[in-house]
């Protein structure tokens, strides 16, 4: 399999260090430098990505919309691992949905998050009609992390309230060292704490979900959350 990375910084080499492993190629790679959007209309660059099966983002999120518009006019499937473009959704999904291909999105692409995300649902539902459980999220991240929260701790927020109404589950945040991420639920009452905790070791975890969802959607068209790339990796009795 081959893909094409839009955004070279620290995510971008980590996917194509793992790539190989997973058994993918990286075939090319286009930067602020050298926009995907502007090779569009190059017939040598077309050629070049004749043999791509999906596009991977990993750039910034006001250029999600051009690599959204660049993948449908190339006919490409695009993977988004960008955070903070959520505020076009609508448009991107309009992009994808219109010009036939396929897209999967997610705030973040790590199994080990995705998982985290269904048990963040599941102790929800459980604790909320519980008196005197309090529910909160943390959200730790490296100094250099530009959003706060971060996009994961917004879906664990999200999927919290849906036990918890329109009550909001408070986010505290903190941009501080080097840590990859950490990511915290827990449930406090007078009498006890339930605490479950993410923590990355580095970004291997992220680079591995959004290859394999480069395979998963790769002949698919629509517009995909990660969700259901987990759903075909999981054993069917434990998809949602």
């Amino acid at each position: 399999m081959k893909v094409a990375l839009v955004g070279y910084g620290k995510m971008g080499r980590v996917v194509e260090e793992i790539a190989p492993a997973l058994g993918v190629e990286v075939v090319d790679r286009f930067t602020r430098d050298r926009p995907l959007a502007a090779l569009v209309a190059d017939a040598g660059a077309r050629r070049a990505l004749a043999g791509v099966s999906a596009l991977i983002d990993f750039s910034v999120p006001d250029a999600v919309i051009d690599t959204a518009r660049a993948a449908a006019a190339l006919s490409l499937p695009l993977v988004i691992g960008t955070t903070g473009w959520q505020s076009r959704r609508d448009e991107v999904r309009e992009i994808v949905e219109s010009s036939g291909i396929g897209a999967v999105h997610a705030a973040n692409f790590s199994l080990g998050v995705n998982v985290l995300y269904r048990l963040a649902e599941l102790a929800s539902r459980l604790l909320a009609p519980v008196d005197g459980y309090d529910p909160y999220i943390h959200d730790w991240h490296h100094r250099f992390k530009l959003d706060s929260p971060s996009g994961t701790a917004l879906e664990l927020r999200r999927r919290m309230a849906r036990s918890y109404g329109e009550r909001e589950v408070p986010i505290s945040c903190q941009r501080a060292g080097y840590v990859p991420s950490v990511h915290q639920i827990g449930f406090d009452s007078a009498a006890d704490t339930i605490h479950i905790e993410h923590r990355a070791r580095n970004r291997h975890g992220l680079a591995d979900g959004a290859l394999r969802a480069a395979r998963w959607i790769a002949g698919r068209q629509g517009f995909h959350e990660f969700d259901e790339v987990l759903d075909d990796l999981l054993p069917k009795e434990l998809a949602s």
